[in-house]
């Protein structure tokens, strides 16, 4: 009897980003994808969000590979941080993996891994499981669907994906190898991408978007334009290319994704610009402003980003001012809305044109929506359907489509991250959850944790006040102080009068300790804690941190 095949979800079910599973045929485990998602509001601090890598650090000995559907760091960017405790081979498409090995050499990992380059309609046995690469179009070139090929059946995962007529590259969904798959053995599981699941109708066409650049570049003409979009965005930046330099222009680029991957997408030929249409952002001043297009990064109003230094004022290479158009070639990712607003009024306060796409219809998702869905779901004709890479409204709108398009609805699973799913020759099922949180980021270190959260968010909406004191640990009698300190909760130069209670109140606390006969200071730290939350709760019905500091005389 064949042996059931696991399904383990490690992030992307829920959120948009951290996208991560594990495939288990026949004990071994190969990875698809390993992403991370970047902080929201409720994240201070926070750089990066990660899965939790705990299931892969205890089963390290299965691993026999991981596998990219494509380069978005939502689906490549943890890998330079769970190749700090496992080692395994990638695969992927050398766009891929060209833009995966930037974050993994900057860690100095690639000495962990070995980059598999894998082509389309490649079919490569990867430890027990035959795996299919399948093109697909997407926002970042050369992505693919993957087949796998078990014992319980074909397995097939859209990868994130859009049914494009027109792509820019000409490289199509390849739906006919899918439909082959489902007339022949036929796919017994799809696992598709959800993102716009709630739209109705189609995606717009990458193409069409160029036309839009060149109308623009052409109602602009006489002033210097500075486009922006995602770095990764080979597509959109060959568009933009294509507009300046039909428009008599020379392109710069600007930020260091932006260098590289430009530099990587014509080293692979994914990217046409000739020599003599590139310049030197260093040497854009000796030209025109007609004569310039620069393309940068911070599309999405990253804090020290190229673009939201120019909003400021402080870009080290560009001035921007009232000659200049900015075109931001993107729409903003969820939770960075009001980021890109303050870089929008920024740009505008230096007397820049701003063209985004409340004005213009200069982005096109990649992301296929609620009719491609149901065309896929047609071709593919899947006994059973787990919806992925998604908020829960996404996932549950995706799973209503599968039913629709006749998946029984007994094998349509709608699963979260950390759970488990067991393909067997009874169905499909739940079979459990593994752990599968949010791994923090902040700087180097990982995994801040929920308690530095939770400090981070008392100090950013209540604030601090430390509490330094002196005690005579012989008697408990107090020697210096109380000083307080406070930061975001009074402005201590106007409540002299609140702060006086304070002190008083931090006194009776130690006087009621000492008359206990405790002066250790755990115990006169608590006192003064209690003292001082109650006089602020009552006072200003505020719920500060508060930080006793008690020094022995």
């Amino acid at each position: 009897m064949p042996e059931p095949v696991r399904i383990v979800f490690l992030g992307g079910l829920g959120e948009v980003g951290r996208n991560c599973a594990c495939l288990e045929v026949q004990g071994r485990i190969l990875i698809l994808d390993c992403g991370l998602m970047f902080p929201n509001e409720e994240m201070p601090g926070v750089d990066l969000v990660l899965p939790d890598f705990t299931y892969l650090r205890d089963n390290a000995d299965r691993i026999e590979g991981c596998i990219l559907t494509h380069g978005h760091e939502d689906h490549t960017g943890g890998l330079a941080f769970a190749l700090r405790d496992l080692s395994f081979p990638v695969y992927g498409s050398a766009l891929t993996l060209g833009l995966a090995r930037h974050r993994i050499e900057e860690a100095g990992l690639l000495g962990r891994t070995e980059l598999i380059e894998v082509r389309d309609n490649e079919r490569r046995r990867i430890g027990p499981v035959e795996v299919e690469f399948i093109p697909v179009t997407h926002s970042v070139p050369n992505g693919f669907a993957t087949a796998f090929h078990t014992e319980q059946g074909v397995i097939l995962h859209s990868g994130d994906f859009k049914l494009d007529l027109t792509p820019v590259d000409g490289r199509l969904t390849d739906l006919g190898r899918i439909g082959a798959l489902a007339t022949g053995p036929g796919i017994r599981l799809l696992l598709s991408d959800s993102t716009n699941a709630e739209e109705p109708g189609t995606t717009r066409s990458e193409a069409e978007v160029g036309v839009v650049l060149r109308r623009l570049f052409a109602d602009h003409r006489g002033r210097r334009i500075i486009a922006t979009c995602f770095a990764s965005h080979i597509h959109r930046i060959q568009q933009i290319a294509d507009a300046a330099v039909a428009s008599g222009r020379r392109v710069a680029t600007l930020g260091r994704s932006m260098a590289k991957n430009v530099a990587l997408a014509r080293s692979l030929g994914l990217l046409s610009l000739p020599d003599e249409a590139l310049v030197d952002i260093e040497d854009i001043g000796s030209l025109l402003p007609e004569e310039v297009c620069v393309i940068s990064t911070g599309s999405q109003g990253e804090p020290m980003s190229a673009l939201s230094l120019m909003a400021a004022g402080d870009n080290k290479w560009l001035d921007v001012g009232p000659g200049d158009t900015v075109i931001l070639s993107s729409h903003a990712v969820p939770g960075n809305e009001s980021a890109v607003a303050r870089v929008i009024d920024g740009l505008y306060r230096r007397g820049a044109e701003v063209v985004h796409t409340g004005v213009a219809e200069v982005h096109a998702s990649g992301h296929g929506k609620a009719e491609e869905l149901k065309t896929l779901l047609a071709v593919a004709r899947p006994e059973c359907f787990v919806p992925v890479h998604g908020e829960f409204r996404h996932l549950t709108n995706h799973a209503r489509l599968a039913t629709v398009m006749g998946v029984a609805e007994s094998k349509v699973l709608l699963c979260e991250d950390g759970d488990v799913v067991r393909l067997s020759d009874s169905g499909i099922d739940f079979d459990g959850e593994v752990p599968a949180g949010y791994l923090y980021v902040d700087g180097t270190v990982g995994d801040v944790g929920h308690g530095v959260l939770r400090d981070r968010q008392a100090l950013s909406e209540e604030g601090v006040i430390v509490v330094v004191v002196t005690v005579d640990v012989q008697t408990g009698d107090v020697v210096t102080g109380p000083e307080i300190i406070t930061r975001g909760w009074v402005y201590a130069p106007e409540a002299e009068a609140l702060l006086g209670e304070a002190r008083q109140a931090v006194l009776a606390g130690l006087a009621e300790a000492a008359d206990r006969g405790a002066t250790d200071q755990d115990t006169l730290r608590r006192h003064i804690r209690g003292a001082m939350g109650r006089l602020v709760s009552e006072r200003t019905r505020r719920r500060p941190m508060i930080v006793p500091v008690v020094m022995e005389a």
